[in-house]
């Protein structure tokens, strides 16, 4: 029997199956389009490991005698932080590249030979050459070492990678690492040295750690010959070889932190000896300024007084075209005249920009908005702190008004401009409440990658 089908019903099908092929090609190109949405990567492992000897109460001891030395355990990354998390982990140790495979604890009879419990707080150490089984030795220095589970590093300052992961491919967020070295001394213990980096909370901007605000957590690099030797986060100390070393503190995500000392020092350090490396930070934030807008305005208005008219004129406050800025008439009268001032001020002459974040400055300190002694980052025209970069409000507003006394018209071309222009950045940031040092630590973080 053939079947027929009216024409009308025939075209309809063919829709319905030409749309509905769209419909799946559509959810196809979707799928490509939402899959990476869904698809994150797994958030690194937290917590730390490091090498140790067999007493298994040394951190980051880093350099050992023999292979057979060198003991593995781990914990929090710096105080207060978590640990890892309990689970039982694959180990390798490979050259510092990673590229060598010298041993490894898969394949092993127990293949995850470091293990985590008590949330995080008992992880028992474990000797490197009894828990690894040889890589191949076609990389290594000397072939397979019987003696020991992993083989001879061909880094010829003998530095070895050790790594545990929560997984036998060693991925990059499911792993920690650890860098070591084993040195022949003739018998003798290696030569060593100890190098911590200690961050602190500078809340006086003065560069010394006199405030009594560690910060942990602080990422930081230490190179040795442009090498990467160190990745780690204060507060640490690592056994090193004597010798010279760059140490770099890490840069935050979170923009309002501010450098209080070098955020590079170089040191040297002899056989035996300890130095501390101390990288000092504040960061910048509110501190009750009111901006412009709220001094011209019915609000800034209504606290305004006959005395804040007295104060103003007092400050050599200037117009557009560098002649003074007096309020001299009732009190109706000058709080027209400060809102015609403030919205109409312009950078044309830096100095009439200038006195209308002054006017306003002086307002929020006289009302009891902002605090006199309230300390805040300038950029570059302070009187104190890292770099001479800081500065008091009550300093910033005396620096301001005797600036404008002594250069009332500062347009282009003037050398005066720019340090008119700096205390007029310093004060914008400050009435828009941006720019004050907090007496606190701020939340920082770091790229993971």
């Amino acid at each position: 029997m053939i079947s027929t089908t009216p024409a009308i019903s025939r075209r309809q099908q063919i829709a319905t199956q030409f749309t509905g092929g769209i419909a799946i090609a559509f959810l196809a190109i979707a799928a490509i389009f939402v899959a990476p949405t869904v698809l994150r990567a797994a958030p690194p492992l937290p917590g730390a490991v490091f090498t140790t000897d067999s007493t298994c109460s040394g951190v980051d001891l880093n350099i050992y005698g023999d292979k057979h030395d060198v003991y593995l355990d781990g914990g929090p990354s710096h105080p207060g932080a978590a640990s890892l998390p309990d689970g039982n982990y694959y180990v390798q140790v490979t050259d510092p590249s990673g590229a060598c495979v010298l041993g490894t604890s898969v394949g092993a009879s127990d293949p995850t030979p470091f293990k985590v419990s008590g949330n995080g707080t008992s992880i028992p150490c474990i000797q490197l050459c009894a828990v690894l089984i040889n890589g191949l030795g076609a990389c290594a220095a000397n072939g397979v070492d019987l003696n020991c589970g992993y083989n001879d590093t061909t880094n010829p300052g003998g530095e070895y990678k050790v790594w545990v992961s929560s997984v036998s491919t060693f991925d990059n967020n499911s792993t920690k690492t650890d860098n070591f070295k084993v040195k022949s001394n003739g018998g003798n213990p290696p030569e060593t040295a100890t190098l911590c980096v200690n961050k602190f909370y500078d809340a006086n901007a003065n560069g010394i750690d006199d405030d009594g605000q560690p910060i942990n957590g602080w990422k930081y690099e230490v190179f040795a010959d442009d090498n990467l030797i160190i990745d780690a986060e204060t507060y640490h100390c690592s056994v090193v070889d004597p010798g010279t070393y760059h140490v770099i503190e890490g840069t935050p995500v979170e923009l309002t932190w501010v450098h209080t000392t070098d955020s590079t020092v170089n040191v040297t350090l002899a056989a035996d000896e300890t130095k501390t490396v101390d990288f000092g930070n504040l960061c910048l934030g509110a501190g009750g300024g009111l901006t412009l807008g709220f001094w011209s305005n019915k609000n800034g208005q209504a606290l305004e007084t006959a005395n804040d008219f007295t104060n103003l004129t007092n400050l050599c406050l200037r117009t557009a075209t560098g002649a003074d800025q007096n309020f001299t008439g009732t009190l109706a009268q000058n709080k027209t005249a400060l809102n015609s001032f403030l919205l109409n001020a312009n950078a044309t002459n830096m100095a009439n920009m200038l006195s209308a974040q002054l006017a306003a400055m002086y307002l929020n300190v006289a009302h009891n908005k902002v605090s006199g002694t309230a300390l805040v980052h300038t950029g570059g025209c302070g009187n104190t702190g890292f770099d001479g970069s800081f500065i008091t409000i009550t300093d910033l507003i005396g620096a301001a008004s005797t600036e404008l006394c002594l250069h009332p018209l500062t347009k282009s071309g003037s050398p005066f401009r720019a340090y008119q222009e700096c205390l007029k950045n310093a004060l914008d940031n400050a009435n828009n409440n941006i720019n004050f040092v907090q007496p606190t630590p701020c939340t920082f973080t770091f790229p993971t990658n």
